[in-house]
């Protein structure tokens, strides 16, 4: 029984029948993915010169309040019945809950909602729970992309301002409605909206209303750890990652001395480099003197692994710790992520902003595994065709040597990649 209940959870992992835009709790999905995927269409929209509203929903205790007999109705009607459907029932229906304080125990309340915590197929369980929220959102014509619990929604607009904020507006009423149905708690207080564009010029006020809540249209906001600001310029981010790395780095340098060689380096991947790399795909293309911030601190942190002085030259240190530059590490994350996505290990919605580039002229691009660049008419902005991951992943992927570009393996690839790359920041 639990390995038919195993398989067919797989099979919904695999796409089945959950949102397409759901990253949360998926093979090859992530917050990374989100991310790209929505950071790309708000530069697009950017450079078509659209304005845009990103709107973040907040849940309260989400995993909490997930009704059974709604949780059990879903899953009927995803093919789940007979012995499967029971044995969901004895899953979650009969729990009980105790407070214990000291020596005294409470009275066992009965459980008539949420999910187990810690239960592998409970975040499962709450991604087809929430599977209806993307299509009611896509209906009233917006972009949306999950993560779990994190639901971020987006309108872009060229004109008529009154007009995308009352679609807007309908739209956040409707999901209000599908959550109170669902017995979910949208929590309007710690909605935030996020407006790209020039509110002036596109005649948006400064606040809007939303659900009877007055919420103000913000400068920046924090999308599944990453700062998004209103020029989608990542200047706060790099800023904030470079404070908490800083901060780690002066912890771990204090326990140099107590650290052998290897734990040493083991550290300060897990506090200091992780940081940089979280989510560092949205940093190509980004101006020097923002991602010097963050190459100043990989600097400072290879020379305290290998023990270097402030005065000696740091591309020996890296090139000896094997350790691509910053904006070169960008790049390897992009890279990785197109690989993924053209061989099956990454999400649909990835894939579908690369294409094969087709010639009529010449088959040597389809020989050679190029992929179609957006023209200069689909993308105007230069800051904005530098930095789009539907148009800078082809770009750096065509500009792979071609015996790379055909690795079908993903280890392989990565080594391939990191050597060609190594190969070019230190010219060997």
């Amino acid at each position: 029984m639990a390995s038919q209940s195993d398989f067919t959870f797989r099979e919904q992992g695999k796409g089945g029948s959950l949102d397409p835009f759901q990253s949360g709790f998926r093979p090859h999905h992530g917050t990374e993915t989100a991310l790209v995927a929505l950071v790309d269409d708000l530069r697009r929209a950017r450079d078509k010169g659209e304005s845009c509203f990103l709107v973040l929903l907040d849940l309260s205790a989400a995993f909490d309040t997930i009704d059974h007999s709604i949780l059990l109705d879903r899953l009927e009607g995803r093919g789940a019945g007979g012995t499967v459907i029971q044995w969901f029932r004895s899953f979650l229906l009969g729990r009980v809950q105790k407070v214990v304080v000291g020596d005294e125990c409470s009275d066992p309340w009965a459980l008539t909602c949420g999910v187990p915590q810690g239960s592998v197929l409970s975040p499962m369980l709450f991604n087809i729970y929430m599977q209806p929220l993307g299509e009611i959102i896509r209906r009233f014509g917006l972009g949306v992309h999950q993560y779990a619990d994190d639901t971020q929604l987006y309108l872009s607009f060229k004109s008529e301002p009154v007009k995308a904020v009352k679609v807007l507006c309908e739209c956040l009423e409707a999901v209000g409605g599908w959550m109170a149905a669902n017995r979910l708690r949208l929590n309007p207080d710690k909605t935030e909206v996020l407006f790209l564009g020039d509110r002036r010029r596109a005649g948006v006020e400064d606040s809007l209303v939303l659900n009877g809540v007055t919420v103000p249209l913000k400068d920046q906001v924090r999308s599944l750890g990453v700062i998004l600001d209103s020029q989608l310029s990542m200047e706060a981010q790099v800023k904030s990652v470079s404070r908490a790395a800083v901060y780690q780095l002066h912890l771990v340098r204090r326990l140099r001395p107590y650290l052998p060689a290897d734990c040493l380096a083991r550290v300060v991947h897990a506090l200091v480099i992780s940081r940089l790399d979280y989510c560092n795909a949205l940093y190509v293309g980004l101006p020097l003197k923002v991602t010097r911030k963050l190459q100043l601190i990989q600097n400072a942190a290879a020379r305290l692994v290998t023990g270097s002085g402030r005065r000696d030259h740091i591309t020996p240190v890296l090139k000896d710790l094997h350790w691509l530059p910053v904006r070169f590490r960008a790049q390897f994350k992009v890279l990785v992520l197109t690989f993924k996505a053209l061989n099956g290990l990454g999400p649909v919605y990835l894939k579908e902003r690369l294409h094969p580039h087709h010639s009529a002229r010449t088959l040597r691009s389809s020989a050679e595994g190029l992929l179609a660049v957006p023209s200069l008419r689909e993308a105007k902005l230069q800051g904005t065709r530098q930095r789009a991951f539907s148009v800078v992943a082809p770009t750096l992927w065509n500009a792979l040597p071609a015996d790379v570009k055909v690795i079908n393996n993903y280890l392989t690839f990565k080594r391939h990649l990191k050597a060609a790359l190594f190969r070019e920041v230190f010219n060997m």
